[in-house]
């Protein structure tokens, strides 16, 4: 890889940013509008009903009644299980039946069993204290919307005797969707203001401490969790990134009104919706490490401005489900969902680059393959041949071009000892020779500019593709083409690379080095440094930072490395001996013309 050549990779990057803050700033969608419904009371399938003697609870005001069976229960769909509690009338657990851990439904909600429940109320702006008596119940089924609803209420007195009665009603559809739906509806009995206003709010509505599947540690470039949240009235999404234990929120505003809010992960992503006005958005993340628990917790709140009504009913929307353009894009036209949702913009929460659009053509191509052939490993190794074949016709000129060059190694060293003391006639010699033998250092570069954003569209693809999560290629060797490959762990650390041992990533380091050496062989003068360091200098420092890659990404590269390496070895050795019987040809054209001259 000659200089033109990294400073034609540097300007390509250069371009790719520039594109994408001039889309940002100037070509931003226009705002959303919501459509919004609230499920309405139907007839009880299921009940239980509390009554009894007044508990104490909370600041103020008290639970009244009995407490019932506290026991929690599962509501199903085709593609998730959700554990109600009626604990707080919240939500235990979210099961993916289609996406699997170790072979069980993967799990939304990790938490500690200290954690608070999701979905949780707090008095006012609290986000510590939850509401969290036993609920009474009831769970209907909205058959004309494919809907099943469960409705949970408590009644609660202040301390002065006015009464006032919390309603939190959810509805799940009975289909594919991944969106729940919540309504919040506070009332009093006698029709006065709604006691509960602490420092201007109402109540706050809660999500956390952490979307899964398990781990034990974040914060690599390949696993990781992120608040996003949108506003359209200032130009779309914002992220909340994390760096170095400090999280930045881009000068995002507690106190402000946003569209959405969304905790993402690598694989699964929390979104929440709020679909009525008055709500102001809040977030909470820390980075504490527990023993048994969550080493990072991730909350984001609702919290509802106060009000002189006797009654209030918010609806929220949560979509509970896989990074998934196809299912995110369900809510941006309302016949889409069951709820009617609409410009909701929810795929903007995922973690995507520009060349999304060519992520979603490689992931139809490797989903085709692989239901052919049932293994994704062999799958990436078939579309990486594809992809080889489609850009061979630009290759090709590369190939031949190094070809050449290797076949003039012998002028070129002449060159260099004739000229050894003035690096500038050498290279002026080096450049008539190129002209001479119709030779284009730079053609080498173009196929590598063409794959550079294939490179990183399938970075992107292999990196987070949820398909790939438990994928095995090897058995006994890659048994997980989302995560790095482990032949054996030591019983220390070694500093940058851990205790694990990955083979992959030495796999990959050999044939990257022995790639550019064979396509560095004949260097320009003064470059000799320059090509030590790429041949062997830039393979080391991937070596590293890629070290803990997902084996899927190991295995593209590490496959594309080894068809460069085949097809520049047949171009050297079939084309390379051509080339060099046409310059001995032309250099005995050209001693006889001398000769012929000098007879004249």
């Amino acid at each position: 890889m000659d200089r033109n050549t990294i400073i034609a990779i540097v300007l390509c990057t250069i371009v790719i940013i520039f594109s994408t803050t001039i889309q940002t700033m100037f070509f931003s969608p226009d705002p959303s509008t919501y459509t919004t419904e609230t499920v309405e009371n139907v007839d009880n399938i299921e009940s239980n009903v509390s009554t009894g003697p007044e508990e104490a609870y909370g600041r103020d005001f008290y639970a009244v009644g009995e407490d019932t069976t506290s026991d929690p229960f599962v509501i199903e769909n085709e593609v998730s299980r959700i554990t109600f509690n009626p604990v707080g009338a919240s939500i235990d657990s979210v099961l993916f039946k289609e996406h699997l851990s170790d072979g069980e439904p993967s799990e939304l909600i990790f938490k500690d069993s200290d954690d608070i429940n999701p979905f949780m109320l707090y008095a006012g702006d609290d986000t510590v204290n939850p509401i969290d008596p036993v609920f009474n119940y009831n769970i209907s089924n909205l058959d004309d919307r494919s809907i099943t609803q469960i409705t949970f209420s408590r009644d609660f007195d202040t301390r002065d005797g006015r009464r006032f009665k919390i309603n939190k009603i959810y509805a799940v559809p009975n289909n594919d969707e991944y969106m729940v739906q919540l309504v919040v509806n506070i009332e009093t009995e006698d029709g006065s203001r709604i006691p509960l206003n602490y420092n201007g709010y109402t109540y706050t509505l809660g999500f956390g401490p952490q979307v899964g599947p398990e781990f034990e540690s974040i914060g690599s470039a390949y696993d990781y969790r992120r608040i996003n949240y949108l506003r359209d009235d200032k130009g779309g999404k914002s992220n909340v990134s994390y760096s170095n234990g400090v999280f930045t929120y881009d000068e995002f505003d507690s106190d402000e009104f946003i569209d959405w809010m969304s905790l993402t992960g690598k694989y699964f992503v929390s979104i929440g919706i709020p679909e009525t006005e008055n709500i102001i958005s809040k977030y909470s993340a820390t980075n504490a490490t527990y023993d048994s628990g969550v080493s990072q917790e991730n909350y984001f709140y609702f919290t509802r401005e106060s009000t002189s009504e006797a009654s209030i009913t918010d609806v929220y929307s949560y979509y509970l489900g896989p990074q998934d353009r196809g299912e995110l894009t369900k809510y941006d036209r309302a016949e889409d969902n069951v709820f009617g949702l609409s410009d909701h913009r929810l795929k903007e929460a995922m973690d995507s680059s520009w060349l999304w659009w060519l992520e979603q053509i490689l992931n139809w191509c490797l989903a085709f393959i692989y239901r052919f052939i049932p293994n994704y490993g062999v799958a990436i190794i078939i579309l990486t041949i594809i992809i080889k074949l489609l850009l061979h016709p630009l290759s090709k000129k590369g190939t031949e071009s190094t070809a050449k060059m290797s076949a003039l190694t012998p002028k070129l060293n002449e060159i260099k000892e004739r000229y050894a003391d003035d690096p500038e006639k050498q290279n002026m010699a080096m450049a008539k020779l190129y002209k001479e033998e119709g030779i284009n250092p730079m053609s080498s570069c173009w196929p590598m500019l063409i794959q550079f954003p294939i490179l990183i569209a399938f970075y992107g693809l292999l990196n987070k593709n949820i398909d790939l999560r438990g994928a095995m290629f090897i058995p006994g060797w890659i048994t997980d083409l989302s995560i790095p490959e482990t032949i054996f762990t030591l019983p220390f650390n070694i500093p940058f690379l851990g205790n694990q041992i990955h083979l992959l990533p030495i796999v990959y380091t050999l044939s990257m080095i022995y790639s550019m050496k064979i396509t560095q062989q004949a260097s320009s003068a003064g470059q000799e440094g320059m090509m030590k360091f790429m041949t062997y200098g830039m393979p080391i420092i991937f070596f590293f930072v890629l070290y803990n890659a997902p084996s899927g990404l190991l295995v593209y590269w590490t496959c594309t490395n080894i068809i460069s390496i085949g097809s520049q070895v047949y171009v050297n050795k079939k084309k390379g001996q051509q080339f060099k019987l046409e310059l001995q040809k032309e250099d005995e054209e050209k001693a006889l013309a001398k000769k012929k001259k000098r007879r004249k």
